[in-house]
């Protein structure tokens, strides 16, 4: 072995320096490379959406930065990613290579094949756990089997021992000389091609703050005060009820370790297990994150097919122009056109919105769920492989813990239920601006006069609606019996 190990952390979904297992670990070795390879071919069954690619360079950006002022650079090198961990290592002498584990099925055949390269090459590599609170095998069943249900998942969770305390930055970072050459080579953030040309972000920049810094400030301000009326407020898209962290989380600028310890902090240290009320409805959603990585992890083919085999039997239907309105917001429905159009503005959609569009595309349009969950890989900024699988199966009925599939989600109810003063609909959906509470949720009920005072007229100013809800909804009972019967239709 060489006298002085230098060793490279290959930052991939951990971009910061707080609480960074494979950092920390590098940094208490020796000199460190750091070093972001983008090669997003080999990572999941999509390319990364335009939204995504945004909050990723700025976060890049940040990273640079922080890295810069602790007394290193960050390389930048295009795929694939083994030729350029081997250039790198190379380059700079390596004699370690670092990096915190990842769950998504492509990446780990990848990091398999990596591993076992570069360990016959002479490098030494080791994989932390940066990225969840606990990995996947360690919640299990008595009989040691993986959970497909969360609430049993959940109890078992909370009678692990408590995830360990963060660990703090660094205190000192330092690199090897020859790092200064291997940095010359470095392509610009701008060539890695990841902000939109044109420049359509203006409304994502208003609101977001990519990095480290900006994840802790929002942690900071979300357990202050949202936090204790989590409960509540979260299924309210009209107020500031969530905690928006999941883009942060997806891209690793705040650890889930941080986040549970920050909400354990403000009741007084509690064990979770004895936590109770919002925290403890807050600290479910971490478990939920926990077990759509446990999902699929185990059940890796869930990325692109039902985990309920009977499902593949669903006589799902091709409506393009149906998909496309969904997209663009063009329903009928106010509330979904509300979340449509807030997560095209804003790359971010408030989560019950997110339950009530996958229920409309899924249930009233009965479109494959895989056509939602691709829409929301292009356009989310938290687009995550694990999420949105569990998220759209548990909407379409076809994953683990799905809801029965009778549970169809009325959009008109629901915005009336949460959204009651319709304050979310006037802000994503102008044109019906000038309606009141009682009628914004339904336009196409209202009296003529009443919309013809409001200045619009459905079918021009504003659409009729794309279905008749009751309609859609018993067709979508009567698909259900292709599944039951084992037939289609």
């Amino acid at each position: 072995m060489k006298a002085h190990p230098v060793t490279i952390v290959w930052f991939r979904h951990d971009l910061r320096l707080d609480d960074n297992p494979a950092l920390l670990a590098a940094a208490a070795r020796g000199v460190i490379v750091p070093l972001f390879i983008f090669a997003p071919a080999e990572e999941s069954p999509w390319e990364p959406g335009a939204a995504s690619r945004w909050w990723l360079h700025h976060s890049l950006e940040k990273l640079a930065a922080a890295l810069e002022k602790s007394g290193t650079p960050l390389l930048l090198r295009h795929g694939p990613s083994l030729d350029a961990l081997q250039k790198i290592a190379q380059q700079c002498d390596a004699t370690h290579v670092v990096w915190n584990r990842r769950y998504e099925p492509a990446v780990i055949k990848r990091d398999t094949l990596i591993k076992q390269t570069l360990l016959a090459s002479g490098l030494i590599c080791e994989s932390f756990n940066g990225g969840l609170l606990f990995e996947p095998t360690q919640v299990a069943t008595k009989e040691g089997k993986p959970y497909q249900v969360f609430t049993p998942f959940w109890r078992t969770l909370l009678k692990c021992d408590e995830p360990a305390e963060p660990f703090p930055k660094p205190k000192t970072l330092s690199a090897p000389a020859a790092l200064a050459a291997a940095h010359k080579k470095n392509p610009t953030l701008d060539a890695l091609g990841l902000l939109p040309n044109p420049d359509w972000a203006g409304r994502m920049r208003s609101i977001w703050r990519p990095g480290e810094v900006g994840a802790a400030a929002r942690l900071a301000a979300f357990v202050q005060k949202p936090l204790f009326a989590y409960g509540n407020e979260r299924d309210r898209p009209d107020r500031e009820g969530t905690s928006s962290l999941s883009p942060h989380l997806h891209f690793g600028e705040l650890s889930p370790r941080r986040i549970w310890h920050a909400v354990r902090e403000q009741v007084g240290g509690k064990p979770a297990a004895q936590i109770t009320g919002d925290a403890e409805v807050y600290l479910r959603e971490l478990g939920w994150r926990e077990f759509a990585n446990h999902l699929l992890y185990h059940f890796p083919h869930t990325a692109a097919a039902p985990l309920r085999a009977d499902y593949a039997r669903f006589p799902w239907v091709n409506d393009p122009v149906g998909l496309r309105a969904w997209q663009r917001g063009r329903m009928g429905f106010p509330i979904v056109d509300a979340g449509m159009r807030q997560l095209w503005s804003l790359g971010w959609m408030h989560n019950r919105v997110r339950m009530i569009v996958a229920s409309f595309l899924v249930k009233d349009l009965r479109v494959s769920w895989l056509e939602g969950a691709r829409w929301f890989w292009d356009t989310l900024v938290d687009a995550d492989l694990a999420a949105n699988t569990l998220g759209w199966q548990w909407a379409a009925g076809c994953g683990a813990d799905a809801a029965p599939y009778f549970r169809i989600f009325n959009p008109t109810s629901q915005g009336k239920k949460f959204d009651p003063h319709g304050e979310y609909v006037r802000q994503w959906v102008p044109e019906l601006t000038k309606l009141s509470a009682a009628d914004i949720h339904a336009p196409a009920e209202s009296l003529p006069q009443t919309l013809a005072a409001a200045g619009i007229e459905l079918g021009q100013d504003y659409p009729e609606p794309i279905v008749d809800h009751a309609v859609a909804r018993q067709r979508a009972l009567e698909s259900l019996k292709c599944v039951s019967n084992g037939k289609r239709s």
